[in-house]
């Protein structure tokens, strides 16, 4: 991966994006795609959406979200510690002892998530997520009021960092990589002669509701959309190998199979990995896929999907950990896939005449 694009990556992986705060991110994701989209556009839910070849028969969306998964202040007590709620899927297991950053009303400030010294008993075995709070150093409720209101965001104060072997571990890999694979993969595009219309679409509320896929995909009415997102690698040792196939870090792009997924889209993008001498991975999703692909599907008239998803280790903890040399495969794949199409495609799995 060039320079340029793993500082795009680490940038956005070093801003906060909580779900239905994602307005800095996005900020920075269209500055970034600017110089080789030919339209740039936003929308009501938050999406920010770079299009090339606007004027082709054919229009592809990609989808990769860029929200992250976070905490919603709750209430504040009269000693200034702040309780939280959920935001998306966050366990309270990995956030003792955890540094945060709030959201709050004069800007960020920062916080730590108490936890009782082992010295007297520390945390509770059976500690649930209404026990988790967090200290800012306030010394009253007045004071942390100042500060921090009730709905205010907080995320894991987590810089991304590298590990051995080109992996990268940080907090929200989950998916601010897709917002950054769909950009790098229009970049790519826009130095080639396509016959289809692409539009990257870094989308907003996956985690908690997948209403910015929905908003995208009512407006820009695609032929077919493809989701970007991570899946979960079975390569560590406590992970649950009996549960889904088996996927590991630096092992390729993962396929989705199952009733959502449109299978021509899928055969090609296993034609063309194999043409490009790409290794693939599967996943299974026999109803629906817990991604922006579902909701896709089901916007305007209805449109195929498929989803091509990251390895990804710890998911939604604050160490979450993928492989530099899988996003470059994806973007990779669904660049030589979209360059391969020439705009005639019937994407009905029954085509007439029989």
């Amino acid at each position: 991966m060039d320079t340029s694009s793993q500082h795009f990556l680490f940038e956005l992986l070093n801003t906060p994006s909580p779900s239905g705060r994602e307005e800095e991110i996005q900020k920075k994701w269209l500055t970034y795609v600017e110089p080789f989209a030919e339209d740039l556009n936003t929308d009501a839910a938050g999406n920010a959406i770079a299009t090339i070849n606007n004027d082709a028969k054919q229009q592809i969306v990609l989808a990769g979200h860029c929200d992250e998964i976070g905490f919603l202040v709750k209430s504040i007590d009269s000693n200034g510690y702040i309780s939280v709620e959920k935001l998306g899927g966050i366990s309270h297991k990995p956030a003792l002892g955890m540094k945060v950053e709030i959201l709050g009303k004069k800007g960020p400030i920062s916080g730590v998530i108490g936890v009782n010294a082992e010295h007297h008993g520390g945390a509770k075995d059976s500690f649930s997520f209404s026990d988790l709070f967090i200290d800012c150093g306030a010394t009253s409720k007045e004071e942390m009021e100042e500060y921090v209101s009730i709905g205010d965001v907080a995320v894991y104060k987590r810089t991304p960092e590298k590990l051995l072997n080109d992996q990268i571990a940080g907090r929200g890999l989950d998916n601010r990589t897709g917002a950054f694979i769909v950009a790098e993969v229009l970049r790519k595009l826009s130095r080639k002669n396509i016959s289809v219309g692409v539009s990257a679409v870094s989308t907003v509320n996956e985690e908690t509701n997948l209403g910015g896929a929905y908003f995208a995909g009512a407006s820009l009415e695609p032929s077919l959309a493809i989701a970007i997102d991570v899946t979960f690698a079975t390569d560590y040792p406590s992970a649950n190998k009996d549960k889904q196939a088996e996927v590991k870090l630096g092992g390729g792009p993962v396929l989705a199979k199952g009733a959502p997924i449109n299978r021509k889209a899928n055969e090609l993008l296993e034609q063309v990995a194999k043409e490009e001498g790409i290794p693939l991975q599967y996943e299974l999703t026999p109803r629906t896929t817990g991604t922006d692909a579902d909701q896709l599907r089901k916007t305007g008239k209805g449109v195929p999907v498929a989803l091509v998803s990251l390895p990804l280790r710890y998911m939604h903890s604050p160490v979450e950990t993928a492989h530099l040399k899988d996003m470059e495969q994806i973007i990779h794949l669904l660049t030589a896939f979209l360059t391969r199409l020439d705009g005639t495609e019937d994407w009905r799995p029954v085509s007439l005449p029989l």
